[in-house]
């Protein structure tokens, strides 16, 4: 349930926070300009009514529709959400933006994944561009029928809950939840799915909102850092908290707080204690923000505050704080903590959890093997060990990256890398690993995430020997070339990727590289798991169990200049791959190093000059 409560907030975030801008502009034309702000101007003040209406609903739907539909996605989002906007005029339809943004994204993907191989040669735009047009037609009726209206009751049942807790003084029991789930990284589906759409409908009826204050306040997580940074036994502990309180209360960073609450559990009583009283507060004062406070730093708290209830907000934020470290400093002073290193060992490995990297977080020091596992363990998992080895080895020489199969990860893997439809088999093979689950194995976030956490301790590297382990790239030339300037076709038309892959089987059989057994194996494994690697190449190759009608190892190499869509992204360059043992590896070594040369690869993608393609992969 938490799982899919961080991926649900994650989710909502990546609509709302890369348009956080247009947010507080608003907010600014708000708290400027209307007849009770800081310079009163109608004329002004009449561009905040269209931004709040029209622009923040159409750019999260847009950003909804590209997160699932890329693009096309996008478009589809912004013709869609016009429904909703338009069906229900008396209701903010962000909520509405979050529900039907992503689903037309979804609408177009599967549309285009249907079309993927019965797309007609010439016919590309006029399909592409009506299909938006019609499904974005479809969507935006279904969005002033159906969504929109839907979306404004539930709304109007959400707002109307929070105003009987207001009519009843019971608003401020939302901080039981509140601040727990913000030390769990839970906030986000609270705050961008609950909070910040009643917030806006209440701030355009009422000029302000309690909502945007009851997570944004910076004042709980303030007081914790005060009590331990007066009272806490750990040296490295008390004084690491001065820091934080600055990187807390003025960078609006509240995370920094999170791992001196994870030390000792029991002071998540005095944030809770300390948000309860500065509700109850604003309750009584009918305090309120004129727009979302993002990030939840003081700076920003107090600009989105009205003009005359500037002292009040700042008096809020004094109780939380100090109602927070009166009830921090005790529970400090008495019990028995972790260490801070742990405490943020543990926010780093729940903080992970949403990013592809699966719990146990390892220790960067006690890291010694990572392993790229594929299905077959020939071209994939290769290709990724050796681009992150050569990306990792500068910082960590003592470290071990080597690829297999998924099914063989030896027993004494730290970390296994794999994709995300692999990770159950991984799990079976290695149940002691760490998982890092990607996409793709040459540009996936979650490697940044990997290279950063087996890269940021000192200890690590301290305890290298200075010697390079690497077992895995024979640096030594195969007596068989595996790559023949026959095997490269250059300037190939547009096709599905179903035809790439057969073209490249068909070509290492003329070759005499693979049985003809060999290329329905190299379709099966496709069906598997895509073998799309990022950066616009595809490698393409049999399943395991297709090892046996491999010849000869020999790699062909298929150029398309347009691309051929492998799935949700094209591949410009599709290499077929054969091998015997780790004949292969050498080459797939080289096209790695080729890969850190943008100039090259992109040269790669259209040359139509073979030999010196040969002499870059030679």
């Amino acid at each position: 349930m938490k799982n899919f409560a961080q991926k649900f907030g994650k989710f909502l975030s990546g609509m709302v926070m890369p348009n956080i801008g247009a947010f507080i502009a608003w907010g600014f034309i708000t708290a400027l300009f209307i007849a009770d702000g800081w310079l009163p101007n109608e004329g002004l003040a009449s561009i905040q009514t269209p931004i709040l209406n029209y622009l923040l609903p159409i750019l999260i739907a847009a950003q909804g529709g590209k997160m699932v539909g890329g693009d096309r996605g996008r478009v589809m989002g912004a013709i869609a959400v016009m429904g909703c906007i338009v069906g229900s005029p008396d209701t903010t339809m962000l909520m509405g933006a979050m529900a039907i943004g992503p689903f037309a994204g979804w609408v177009i993907k599967k549309f285009d994944q249907a079309m993927e191989s019965h797309m007609p040669a010439g016919f590309e735009m006029l399909i592409n561009n009506f299909s938006v047009g019609i499904f974005g037609m479809i969507l935006a009726i279904l969005g002033y029928y159906i969504i929109g209206p839907v979306m404004a009751i539930i709304l109007s049942v959400l707002s109307a809950g929070v105003q009987a807790l207001i009519n009843v003084n019971l608003l401020p029991l939302v901080a039981i939840f509140i601040e727990p789930a913000k030390v769990l990284f839970l906030n986000n589906a609270i705050n961008h799915g609950i909070f910040t759409p009643i917030g806006i409908t209440q701030a355009a009826e009422a000029g302000k909102s309690i909502m945007y204050m009851l997570e944004a306040n910076p004042g709980p997580g303030l007081g914790v850092l005060l009590a331990y940074w007066m009272f806490s036994k750990d040296k490295m502990t008390k004084d690491s908290a001065p820091g934080a309180i600055i990187i807390h209360f003025l960078g609006g960073i509240h995370e920094i707080y999170f791992p001196y609450v994870l030390m000792n559990p029991m002071v998540i009583i005095a944030p809770i204690a300390g948000n309860i009283c500065a509700i109850l507060f604003y309750s009584l004062t009918g305090c309120g923000l004129v727009g979302a406070s993002s990030p939840g730093s003081i700076i920003a708290f107090m600009s989105m505050s009205p003009r005359p209830q500037m002292l009040l907000t700042l008096i809020g934020v004094v109780i939380a704080a100090g109602v927070s470290f009166v009830v921090a400093s005790p529970i400090i002073k008495m019990s028995g903590t972790k260490s801070l290193e742990e405490a943020q060992q543990q926010t780093a490995s729940m903080k992970a959890e949403s990013k592809g990297l699966t719990s146990p977080i390892k220790e960067a020091g006690k890291v010694k093997k990572v392993v790229f596992a594929c299905d077959a363990g020939m071209g994939s998992s290769a290709m990724g060990a050796t681009k992150f080895r050569n990306r990792v080895k500068a910082a960590r020489p003592d470290l071990t990256v080597i690829n297999t199969s998924v099914d063989n990860i030896p027993a004494d893997c730290d970390i296994a890398v794999v994709q995300t439809t692999l990770v159950e088999r991984a799990k079976k093979s290695a149940p002691n690993a760490q998982m890092v689950t990607i996409q793709n194995f040459l540009a996936d976030p979650a490697l940044d995430a990997l290279y950063i956490q087996l890269t940021t301790g000192d200890e690590a590297v301290a305890e290298s020997s200075g010697e390079n382990t690497d077992p895995v790239v024979p640096t030594a030339v195969p007596s068989k070339k595996v790559m023949v300037a026959e095997g490269i076709k250059l300037n190939q038309t547009p096709v599905t990727k179903e035809e790439a892959i057969q073209a490249a089987g068909e070509l290492m059989c003329e070759l005499g590289y693979v049985d003809a057994s060999y290329v329905d194996a190299m379709q099966e494994r496709e069906k598997l798991v895509t073998t799309y690697m990022g950066m616009g190449i595809a490698i393409p190759h049999g399943t395991t169990q297709a090892k046996g009608t491999v010849k000869r190892t020999g790699i062909v190499l298929l150029q398309y200049p347009d691309g051929v869509p492998f799935g949700d992204e094209n591949a410009n360059l599709v290499f077929g791959i054969a091998g015997i043992g780790d004949e292969h590896l050498d080459l797939l070594a080289k096209i790695c190093d080729a890969l850190e040369d943008e100039e090259i690869l992109e040269k790669m993608k259209t040359t139509d000059d073979v030999e010196w393609i040969l002499e870059q992969l030679s």
